[in-house]
């Protein structure tokens, strides 16, 4: 079946937020405004630059509650951004109204080899606790580190399946064991456009018929020692106090004073679906996946922090997802960029937002969900895409926090609205510089 033939609609939603697990929880937070970054309580964050985050409390989310029974002897080999995964997996499952091989004895609703899975992954950082003990039996007489001593003795205070815990590919690995998922699976490791990638992955896979359903999205967590610390050395990471009230407040995409950003963690995981499967299944969709983009720009740091000022990466990311969609740029009804309150990666938003929309940017609303969230690296364009899924369904664009006033774009702190959403676009932008957008539309009665 070609690409223009078969349509990609989403049929369940599974983010994992501070605000708890499923998209009830996400929304209601993301309407009533105010915001979910607390003090980072998993560990001492008093040397770092920021003591906030967007973390997800034992209290509202427990990968236990989230497997069959028979797999939670699984879960002590699983690091927290796959526990997120997994949890996102079986929330938006249940969403989409699916029995999958999870559900024990009852027939699955979907052939397990026609449902795939393409989860983006970041670079998951090893417990500092778990390295301790080897470390610590891995130094020489004066106390360096010594690699002999590391081979000879060090590793062996490693668990056995130490590795497997922390590989990238594990949040997809035991997603599939789970839910059976045996069409064609991936692992995309790409920063902070990972699960928008991944979602345009699955959109692929179902349009070119090999699958009828995929498990897709994105899950990371950067409230950890390390994490923490590589996004402060990468100068993205932004101040607060000791106000925990007010500490959310220092997230400001584009405004001019704009510092930086706060870690968070979470993601969630999307189902995809072919249109004609869900007639079939005669189920409900949030919103048509209509177009997808990607595009790799020159930074001239090498690394991705800051984008060239002329680099067409982004525009050319966004007019690839318009022109699948079949759109115009006149059509979008509302835009969730990267607004990741880091000036460098927020100018470059501004420019190729500018490039495509010309005089009308400044009219068109801006959803930010970091603000409320933070920034949970692979896994933001999974609550990005979510966020804007739901809008298009209940037709309300969710609140905005922190700035007053935000010179060229409509995306200072309001209320949330309802609106008129037909199309709503959805863009990442990454440190490496790969840009990935998605454009959301409204499925008309006729097309139910």
């Amino acid at each position: 079946m070609s690409r223009t033939q078969r349509r990609v609609v989403i049929s369940g939603l599974g983010p994992i937020t501070p605000a708890g697990a499923g998209i009830d929880a996400m929304w209601k937070k993301s309407c009533e405004g105010g915001s979910a970054i607390t003090r980072i309580e998993a560990f001492d964050a008093s040397g770092f630059r920021s003591r906030h985050g967007g973390g997800i409390s034992r209290e509202l989310f427990n990968v236990r509650d989230a497997v069959p029974k028979s797999y939670r002897k699984a879960t002590k080999v699983m690091a927290r951004d796959t526990e997120f995964a997994v949890g996102g997996a079986a929330a938006a499952v249940a969403d989409a109204g699916l029995l999958t091989k999870a559900a024990g004895d009852e027939p699955p609703t979907i052939a397990p080899d026609r449902m795939g899975c393409h989860i983006g992954a970041g670079l998951i950082a090893a417990d500092i606790d778990e390295l301790t003990m080897a470390l610590s039996r891995s130094v020489d007489d004066a106390g360096d580190f010594d690699y002999a001593a590391w081979g000879e003795r060090g590793m062996g205070n490693l668990t056995p399946l130490w590795l497997l815990k922390y590989l990238p590919n594990m949040l997809a690995c035991h997603v599939t064991i789970i839910h059976d998922c045996q069409a064609p699976s991936n692992t995309i490791t790409c920063a902070e456009s990972s699960a928008t990638l991944s979602i345009g992955e699955s959109m692929r896979v179902i349009q070119r018929g090999a699958a009828d359903v995929c498990l897709s999205g994105g899950c990371d967590s950067k409230l950890n020692p390390m994490a923490l610390l590589r996004q402060q050395f990468a100068d993205r990471i932004a101040e607060t106090g000791d106000d925990d009230a007010t500490a959310h407040e220092a997230v400001r995409p584009y405004a001019a004073d704009a510092d930086g950003t706060l870690a968070g963690e979470g993601g969630g995981i999307l189902v995809l679906e072919a249109l004609d499967s869900v007639r079939e299944r005669g189920v409900r969709a949030y919103a048509e996946v209509a177009g997808f983009g990607a595009a790799q720009s020159d930074c001239s740091d090498t690394v991705g922090m800051r984008f060239a000022e002329d680099d067409p990466g982004l525009e050319s990311a966004i007019r690839q997802a318009l022109r699948a969609a079949k759109l115009e740029p006149s059509d979008i009804d509302a835009i969730v960029p990267s607004g990741t309150g880091i000036p460098d990666v927020d100018a470059a938003d501004r420019r190729g937002m500018k490039a495509v929309f010309g005089d009308r940017l400044p009219e068109i609303p801006i959803i930010l969900p970091i603000p409320v969230f933070g920034l949970c690296g692979a896994g933001i364009g999974a609550i990005s895409v979510s966020i804007a899924a739901k809008a298009i369904e209940q037709q309300r664009l969710p609140a905005r926090v922190n700035a007053d006033s935000i010179e060229g774009l409509d995306a200072a702190a309001a209320d949330s609205r309802e609106a008129d959403l037909g199309s709503i676009l959805v863009f990442t932008t990454n440190l490496g510089g790969q840009s990935a957008a998605v454009v959301l539309t409204r499925i008309e009665e006729d097309a139910r």
